[in-house]
């Protein structure tokens, strides 16, 4: 997830009778009002002021022309976890690259270059099947690669900037970079795109080729039933919410400070795994808000400690939530 700017509508955008807009040279049209909510995993946040979700890198090309021309702000979208929309939505356009697939793999090499709507965890299994090591640990992270090369997101002890050898990015001004991971400042979940004008197009990983297909799915295996014994997988939540302060856990603490079960309206500190917090079905951003608030203060009045949230914000809330990032 990137925000590129930020602005008022444009004055030539007709907000009473909002359609489709088709756009010179895409295919894919862009939709005014799009609920976002069952677009992330945690199921809450309103609506995008315009949405497009682009199969052809033309689609995306001319959706940013259009925002730009339009003084639109413009929001990337991946696979909806480790964010958390408000419930006022998100002015301007927001691009979705669910469909931005495309991967070719060099299995000699072990160089595999993927699109950044490629799922970690159908990575995952597709380099596993082919004998390719190195990339087990995301199988059970619910992202997409361009998300994980932003958050340099990981498990298991490792993380992406492990695997990576360089990005392309597309600039504000239309052009294609390429940047080695030694220009990306990686560190634990942060990187210096977070934030950035630059929209993550792909990246280029390196893998470990010549092993048995079958010990490096069981090792992948392996892993996705350690995530699932510990964390609610399968129950809407956005993903680990704080960062371990280090050489703290972040769950642990939670955890002692008596906070499993916490909830305010539809949304509670998982049972399973203190660090998540699960969507019961109603729930708002702002019961989220209201949950992550109160877990902060209780962990820092109990152990001094300041919990630094993993999750992003995104859009607009019904209340102040600078205090918390």
């Amino acid at each position: 997830m990137m925000i590129f700017s930020h602005s008022s509508p444009p004055p030539s955008m007709d907000l009473a009778n909002p359609g489709p807009i088709h756009i010179l040279g895409a295919k894919c049209p862009l939709y005014p009002q799009i609920p976002l909510a069952k677009m992330t995993t945690l199921r809450v946040g309103g609506v995008a002021e315009w949405y497009m979700a682009p199969r052809l890198l033309d689609d995306l090309y001319g959706a940013l022309a259009w925002a730009n021309s339009e003084g639109l702000p413009i929001t990337v979208l991946g696979a909806g976890s480790n964010l958390l929309i408000g419930d006022r939505g998100i002015p301007g356009l927001v691009i979705s690259t669910r469909y931005l697939r495309d991967y070719h793999l060099d299995g000699s090499l072990g160089i595999v270059k993927v699109a950044a709507g490629f799922p970690l965890p159908k990575l995952a299994w597709e380099l596993a099947s082919r004998g390719l090591s190195g990339f087990e640990w995301a199988v059970g992270i619910p992202g997409t690669l361009g998300g994980a090369v932003v958050m340099n997101a990981g498990a298991h002890r490792s993380c992406l900037a492990d695997n990576l050898i360089e990005v392309e990015v597309l600039d504000s001004d239309g052009g294609i970079v390429t940047l080695p991971r030694s220009a990306l400042g990686y560190s634990y979940r942060t990187s210096c795109l977070q934030g950035s004008s630059q929209l993550v197009l792909g990246a280029t990983l390196q893998l470990q080729g010549g092993e048995d297909p079958l010990l490096v799915r069981r090792r992948t295996d392996k892993h996705l039933k350690q995530r699932h014994g510990t964390q609610p997988y399968h129950r809407p939540s956005c993903g680990s919410v704080f960062r371990n302060p280090k050489p703290q856990a972040a769950g642990w603490l939670i955890e002692q400070a008596g906070l499993k079960g916490y909830r305010v309206g539809g949304v509670h500190v998982a049972n399973e795994h203190a660090n998540f917090i699960l969507n019961s079905g109603q729930g708002t951003a702002q019961d989220a808000i209201a949950v992550i608030r109160h877990v902060r203060d209780v962990v820092r009045h109990r152990w001094d400690v300041e919990l630094q949230p993993e999750v992003k914000l995104i859009g607009e809330f019904s209340q102040d939530v600078s205090d918390l990032w």
